[in-house]
């Protein structure tokens, strides 16, 4: 009953928002209310589930920019045991040089060690966006793409969830609600040296988990909006038109009409949902120049790959 209440107090916090701190103060003192209310554990015992509480949610939010490369690295490298990379240096720079004047025009331009963008050799129609800007691109998404602007979309809207954080919101949820969990199992102990260290270490995660979570469910829908978001206002900035955004989900949506559910179409909310959100957007958005040399680079590119 005692651990019932307690991770019922942990799905109200999810669902008001809390997250870090808050969300782990929150259960704690709900937790260990009950407890000693009900004679389950003492006051001492209260005392010390609360400061584990707050010990291991302060060190969550205290990530730096070299932990989150080093993170980041991890999951992309777990990645690309699934999806190998495309060994093609020439297809990999154009991606690249695409990507970076992107990453410089959104409102995080610099990450530990910069941003990497790279090419998955890999038909299904996918992308991911680990943390510190590590970019990668399926060749099929690649292929949705009938010009520059829509590539460039593809490769903004990922650049737009490094910026928002949204890599480690996923990973540090997840910590959270581990940690909560375990509170609720251990809240008839003092915890304390090896208690507590041990708390710690189930915060670490792992990251087949965090990649399994990236992989198989994707970010939530607001998360994908809030990138959505973010791409075009990046497009805007550099100069690419940002209805390559629209033309891009399009091209997506006649993919899965056709059958094709893998990858995207398994992790975003439906290309017709976005294009709905994103509309009001375009509105009244001035294209920017059809560059003849544009194309023809694309063009190009594509036959590479």
């Amino acid at each position: 009953m005692k651990r019932f209440l307690i991770l019922a107090s942990l799905g109200l916090c999810m669902a008001v928002g809390l997250t870090g701190c808050a969300l782990l103060q929150v259960v704690s003192e709900a937790g260990t209310a009950i407890g000693t209310a009900t004679g389950a554990i003492t006051p001492g015992q209260a005392e010390s589930i609360k400061r584990s509480a707050t010990a291991v949610g302060k060190a969550m939010e205290d990530i730096t920019p070299e932990q989150e490369y080093y993170l980041g690295r991890a999951v992309a490298a777990t990645i690309l045991k699934t999806y190998k990379p495309y060994d093609h240096a020439t297809a990999n720079q154009y991606l690249n040089t695409m990507g970076q004047a992107l990453a410089a025009a959104s409102d995080k331009p610099e990450t530990f060690k910069g941003y990497r963008f790279l090419i998955m050799d890999t038909d299904e129609i996918n992308a991911f966006a680990a943390p510190s800007g590590y970019v990668l691109v399926s060749r099929g998404l690649i292929r949705c793409c009938p010009n520059e602007s829509a590539l460039a979309s593809v490769l903004a809207h990922e650049v737009g969830h490094v910026q928002h954080g949204h890599g480690l919101q996923a990973i540090s949820q997840k910590r959270w609600t581990s940690a909560a969990t375990i509170l609720a199992v251990e809240a008839g102990k003092n915890l304390a040296g090896e208690q507590l260290a041990e708390l710690t270490t189930a915060f670490e995660g792992t990251i087949t988990d965090i990649t399994g979570t990236m992989v198989n469910s994707g970010y939530a829908r607001k998360l994908e909006g809030e990138a959505d978001k973010a791409a075009i206002t990046i497009m805007q900035r550099v100069g690419y038109d940002p209805n390559g955004l629209k033309t891009m989900l399009v091209q997506m949506q006649q993919r899965m009409q056709g059958g094709d559910h893998r990858g995207f179409g398994a992790t975003h909310p439906s290309p017709e949902q976005r294009i709905k959100a994103i509309e009001p957007l375009l509105r009244n958005t001035p294209a920017p120049a059809d560059y003849k040399a544009r194309q023809d680079r694309f063009e190009k590119f594509l036959k590479s790959i």
